[in-house]
């Protein structure tokens, strides 16, 4: 089901529909997955990436994954065209795991203000912090 030999590897139709400022991909099988780019290179990359992240997105809530809808099933009209979007996920995967938690934290006004003439970025900052802090490498990350 969606799959093209193992759990790796996925195939799944998608909507290229052009306009004058863009193309927009739109999964069939999986609403609200929604990507585009300027020209077809730029649509096709951020689409394998789009379908990735829905996939995962699906396998992480414990959900099934849709069966691909039949291209036979499919109505052309207009400036809309179908295509299939093959996806291989190893990568994605890895990419995923390093996922990032939003935190609060509490500042002195007259910090953040001077922070803020200094183009401070607080995650980058924080994070390199607590790297220093708890002994981690760059390579034990």
């Amino acid at each position: 089901m969606g799959t093209v030999g193992s759990n790796d590897w996925f195939r799944y139709p998608a909507t290229l529909t052009y306009e004058d400022d863009g193309i927009t991909v739109e999964f069939i099988d999986f609403p609200g997955a929604v990507t585009c780019g300027d020209t077809e290179e730029e649509a096709f990359r951020n689409a394998k990436e789009c379908l990735a992240l829905a996939i995962i997105g699906a396998e992480q809530d414990g959900e099934s994954l849709p069966a691909p809808t039949p291209i036979s099933k499919f109505e052309q009209k207009g400036n809309r065209v179908l295509t299939l979007v093959e996806v291989y996920l190893p990568p994605y995967r890895k990419a995923v795991r390093e996922v990032y938690v939003k935190k609060n934290l509490t500042i002195p006004k007259w910090l953040d203000d001077l922070a803020k003439e200094h183009n401070v970025n607080y995650s980058q900052i924080l994070q390199g912090a607590l790297r220093d802090y708890l002994g981690i490498s760059d390579e034990q990350k």
